[in-house]
């Protein structure tokens, strides 16, 4: 009896393996959706992107839903079958950290599939600051406490946390101007309202250029080959900092494993592809492409950092 019970628990795995691998392989039978955030932004730019080099390698269109800030509360309530999926950054796992009413959980009700993209953010002066490199500026805003200031999109946005980690770490006081995004934030440094900013590195590139902005170091851990003149932010006076702006793609919790994987080796082959990596180069954006699990440790890390960031200065939502 035993010896029978063992053998029809070995049947029943092995079908149900066999089961997931076909789902795998049939999938997909319909359009699927990337939920992300408005229309124009990196995002929409990165999930258009995305978007057309799966249509052509499933077999099936793949439209972008440009829904802002309720994307994840529809992918957390869709069905776990691969058809509706999550395009978004760390606004999406910060946001518990940010306000005290969240519709889904970050990690129990996504099913990570591939960091996508990576953005890294570039430390830029208006050309009337006096100082030419990281050392400098710190020296200048700890001889000038709460003079400095600088420009932000919303509270808990890539370029108002790189500023704060930069506070934190190099025990400045700088002032933080707020914008309702980063265009407006940027166009207010050009233009001389405030000192500083920590832009995407795609953005700030044509303004360094033609002098009306200084660039000093760009924030990624390694050099970047979207700046590749800039050092690091630790290399130039502040070991260990880090901040660039992760991208990932997420389908709800519980998508089988067959149509997470599928989906990860279709996006990772997409993006891998010599003609989107050079347009997502161009707009100042670095492929990456990884595993589920790569994914799944990259938004630990993250929510680790920078939810330490937003509870010791004290940054709520606006």
């Amino acid at each position: 009896m035993l010896h029978r019970m063992k053998i029809s628990w070995f049947l029943v795995g092995s079908i149900s393996c066999g089961a997931g691998a076909a789902l795998g392989q049939v999938y997909p039978i319909k359009p699927i959706r990337i939920v992300t955030a408005e229309p124009g932004g990196g995002l929409d730019f990165a999930g258009r992107l995305i978007a057309q080099g799966l249509t052509s390698n499933l077999g099936q269109q793949v439209i972008v839903d440009n829904r802002g800030p309720i994307a994840a509360e529809i992918v957390a309530k869709s069905l776990p079958d691969g058809y509706t999926l999550l395009f978004y950054g760390s606004p999406i796992w910060l946001a518990p950290f940010l306000r005290d009413r969240v519709t889904y959980d970050p990690v129990r009700d996504f099913a990570p599939i591939t960091l996508a993209v990576s953005l890294p953010n570039v430390l830029v002066l208006h050309p009337s600051i006096p100082v030419s490199n990281l050392k400098e500026l710190i020296a200048l805003a700890k001889a000038k406490p709460g003079e400095l200031n600088y420009s932000s999109g919303p509270a808990g946005s890539s370029n108002h946390l790189a500023v704060e980690l930069f506070k934190s770490m190099a025990g400045v006081n700088v002032v933080r101007i707020p914008y309702k995004g980063a265009g407006p934030a940027l166009n207010a440094l050009i233009g001389g309202q405030v000192q500083l900013m920590f832009p995407n590195a795609g953005a700030v590139g044509p303004h360094v250029k033609s002098g009306r902005l200084r660039a000093l170091a760009v924030t990624s851990a390694q050099p970047s080959a979207i700046a590749p003149e800039l050092p690091t932010m630790a290399a130039s006076g502040l070991p260990g900092y880090e901040s660039v702006s992760p991208l990932g793609i997420f389908a709800s919790a519980k998508t089988p494993t067959a149509i997470i994987d599928r989906l990860n080796h279709e996006i990772v082959r997409v993006l891998a592809t010599a003609a989107v990596k050079e347009k997502f180069f161009n707009m100042g954006i670095e492929t990456v492409g990884s595993s589920p699990g790569q994914f799944a440790a990259v938004v630990k890390a993250d929510m680790a950092t920078w939810g330490k960031v937003i509870k010791d200065a004290g940054i709520r939502e606006e």
